[in-house]
């Protein structure tokens, strides 16, 4: 990815000569020629993808394409703190969450976007809205099953896996089906073709550079 930097005049996030789009996510050619220069340098602010998205959210309008968080329903009491960290640094910056609605790792994400402000969304298996965790403030009753698994992984910008089962594994293909940035952390099955990381902040970092990939 190019050097990102913050027009500060014009309000703009940009690459090169490109201009990001926070409604649509997307990178279009600016009008930097057609304004006769590229401004001067006190007009641009490097930034790091993090940076980026943080002054997205602080100062912009910005599509809540949400990110997931996948994992088991019983998890391990470290799972379920790496989770709820992980839940609550997504909510901090300002991303929607979006888990299968349950307990274990989805609950435990679910709550530290909550407690941090984050909208949390359910995408629950069965009929009654009811059996979300109490943390999830949008919750999606699809009486589908198991095969709500491939709508997470659709409706995603970015998939983040915290431990492992049947679904967990699921999800994690159609993610890659689907062409979307898997992520996982250390007790997440080792799949071809996702990205590991060993703590939360290096998966923050990762799912901004996802967000702004355009």
């Amino acid at each position: 990815m190019l050097q990102l930097y913050i027009d500060t005049q014009k309000n703009q996030l940009c690459r090169g000569n490109e201009v990001f789009d926070p409604w649509m996510l997307s990178w279009a050619a600016s009008d930097m020629a057609a304004d006769g220069g590229d401004g001067g340098s006190s007009d641009r602010k490097n930034v790091t993808p993090e940076e980026a998205m943080g002054w997205l959210f602080a100062t912009q309008k910005v599509r809540q394409v949400p990110v997931a968080v996948i994992g088991a329903k019983e998890a391990s009491p470290e799972e379920c703190e790496m989770a709820e960290e992980l839940g609550r640094k997504l909510g901090e910056v300002g991303y929607a969450l979006l888990t299968g609605g349950r307990t274990g790792v989805m609950e435990a994400a679910s709550r530290g976007a909550s407690q941090s402000g984050g909208i949390v969304m359910g995408l629950l298996p069965g009929d009654e809205w009811e059996t979300a965790n109490p943390y999830v403030t949008i919750p999606l009753a699809s009486g589908i099953g198991p095969t709500r698994n491939s709508i997470i992984a659709r409706a995603a910008r970015v998939l983040v896996a915290v431990g492992v089962g049947v679904g967990t594994i699921t999800e994690m293909a159609y993610g890659l089906h689907y062409d979307r940035p898997v992520l996982a952390l250390p007790s997440a099955p080792e799949v071809p073709g996702v990205q590991r990381f060993q703590d939360v902040d290096t998966v923050m970092a990762e799912v901004a550079v996802a967000f702004l990939r355009g």
